[in-house]
């Protein structure tokens, strides 16, 4: 199955010049989701993941899906004012602007070995914020999987010293 047939260009948006890959087809279709949330969850099966990490709210989406195929937990990472107890907070830059992020204090216990999922790593902002803040409850991060990769942004080449990046489809 071609799953980037699934995928969508959509032209300027959310701002002109950018070209949103639209996922909703393929969540859609059972049989191209099955596969995708398989060959995200795939390359961490048998590496002792205690617990799948997944930034608001796109990350949610495959990220249970991966939690329920590898039979562990997952941990939320919300924007701010989302979540009821302490959290500890970073402040990111995404590739059209700034946001925020947190994560429970509590959420992960020291040394927890974890899988960081989101749909997309473009210049990879969301992604580092997500990893320093699982890094801030002292779990340990064996990947990261993301359904689809820009490529040509090379943002894989700064998380070379925090875990592999593992992509379903690159552009």
């Amino acid at each position: 199955m071609d799953l980037k047939t699934y995928i969508r260009d959509v032209p300027d948006f959310p701002k002109p010049g950018i070209v949103f890959k639209d996922f909703t087809p393929l969540l859609a279709s059972p049989s191209a989701l099955a596969l995708s949330v398989e060959l995200m969850a795939n390359p961490f099966r048998g590496k002792g993941v205690q617990m799948v990490v997944g930034a608001e709210s796109r990350g949610f989406i495959f990220g249970i899906a991966i939690a329920q195929a590898l039979s562990v937990g997952f941990v939320p990472i919300r924007k701010p004012g989302k979540l009821p107890r302490s959290v500890h907070g970073v402040d990111y830059a995404l590739e059209y602007g700034s946001d925020r992020l947190e994560i429970h204090t509590d959420a992960l216990a020291p040394g927890t070995k974890c899988v960081i999922v989101d749909d997309l790593l473009a210049t990879g902002g969301t992604m580092r914020a997500a990893c320093q803040l699982t890094g801030m409850s002292g779990a340990h991060i064996v990947g990261i999987a993301v359904l689809i990769e820009l490529a040509f942004l090379k943002a894989r080449d700064t998380f070379a010293s925090i875990a592999p990046v593992h992509s379903v489809l690159q552009y």
